[in-house]
């Protein structure tokens, strides 16, 4: 009887204690504050590959942090172009360059680009039964948008990888469902 009942209170002690820690790590990234919208000026915010421009007005979450990075890290794949004149805007973080679409880049969000410690690292993105490696050259701004810096478009997610059109080829997916897909990455 005695033992049951130890075992039983360790069994609620580890369901609290597993809970409590799935709720902490959902908690540490918490947006960090808000940025209100001004519409773009006219010709500014290039829509190319559907990018979204801020609404006057609007209040868009802004993070310092991203989600913790594992083996299989869960995270929005989007579509950018790293080109001079693409929708990225000015050149890569990196290395102030442009990138052709045709090379396997991404963009991390802010936490995830950790100030440029994942610069020109190689990450295996998967997703659609596929996997393909990219290089890292870019951040996905999480803490600041709506201005002329960030082409008038919004903060990025927290959870974000903005990839150049290679990885879409390479992952398989036809051309008129890119824009937004639920992937897993990893470092390489």
């Amino acid at each position: 009887m005695k033992s049951s009942i130890v075992g039983t209170l360790l069994l609620v002690l580890f369901i609290v204690s597993a809970t409590f820690s799935v709720e902490v790590d959902a908690q540490s990234c918490r947006p960090s504050g808000n940025i209100r919208g001004r519409k773009p000026p006219p010709g500014q915010c290039n829509k190319e590959n559907d990018s979204d421009c801020c609404v006057q007005g609007k209040s868009y979450a802004t993070y310092e942090c991203s989600p913790s990075v594992s083996s299989n890290t869960k995270a929005m794949l989007t579509l950018n172009s790293f080109q001079k004149g693409g929708d990225g805007g000015g050149p890569s973080e990196c290395d102030n360059q442009y990138h052709s679409d045709d090379t396997p880049v991404v963009a991390l969000s802010t936490g995830w680009y950790s100030g440029g410690g994942r610069c020109h690292n190689n990450i295996i993105i998967s997703a659609n039964g596929r996997s393909v490696r990219a290089m890292v050259v870019d951040e996905c701004d999480s803490t600041m948008g709506c201005d002329e810096d960030h082409d008038y478009q919004p903060p990025c997610r927290n959870n974000i990888v903005d990839a150049s059109k290679a990885v879409w080829k390479a992952l398989g997916v036809p051309e008129d469902n890119w824009g937004e897909l639920d992937i897993t990455w990893t470092d390489a």
